[in-house]
């Protein structure tokens, strides 16, 4: 059964395909799009079988992380602190602080890093294939953004690496 946080974001993403809205380039009407989605999910869950919201601003965040930032990894962009931010492979994020280097507990779900390094690299410009295997890209905010294609196989395998 679909999580809350599932139903909203397909909701969302539904709205956003629908007003032709891009949350990259003009945020604003997709934060107000997510709140109200949010209001409305939690108002019809009271009389159905939807998986009630226990923090409807936790919600709000997560849907925005998805599908106006960088999902899971955007967090460590909006931490001040994290210095560096590098993916050895779907399970092992890790970030650097105040010089040193954490693993995170943050495990990305099949396929969401190769969509994540490819909404990344969509504002640079840039792509990454088998014939371009390693990407060095600058981000819309100035941070540096490195992707490896380990081993030149096209897999959930890929590195990715991402300084400020």
């Amino acid at each position: 059964m679909p999580t809350a946080l599932d139903v909203v974001d397909g909701e969302v993403r539904e709205l956003i395909r629908r007003r032709g809205l891009d949350p990259f380039t003009d945020p604003a009407p997709v934060r107000v799009l997510v709140r109200d989605v949010v209001a409305e999910y939690s108002e019809r869950s009271l009389n159905s079988a939807l998986p009630p919201i226990g923090d409807p601003e936790s919600v709000v965040r997560d849907v925005l992380d998805r599908v106006a930032g960088f999902g899971p990894l955007q967090r460590y962009l909006d931490d001040p602190e994290i210095e560096e931010i590098w993916v050895n492979e779907p399970g092992r994020v890790f970030v650097a602080k105040r010089g040193r280097s954490e693993l995170t507990t943050t495990i990305l779900a099949p396929g969401e890093l190769a969509d994540l390094v490819e909404r990344m690299l969509r504002t640079s410009g840039r792509r990454i294939d088998m014939s371009t295997p390693f990407v060095d890209a600058t981000m819309p905010d100035g941070s540096r953004l490195h992707v490896v294609i380990p081993d030149m196989i096209w897999t959930d395998g890929l590195t990715c690496a991402e300084s400020r």
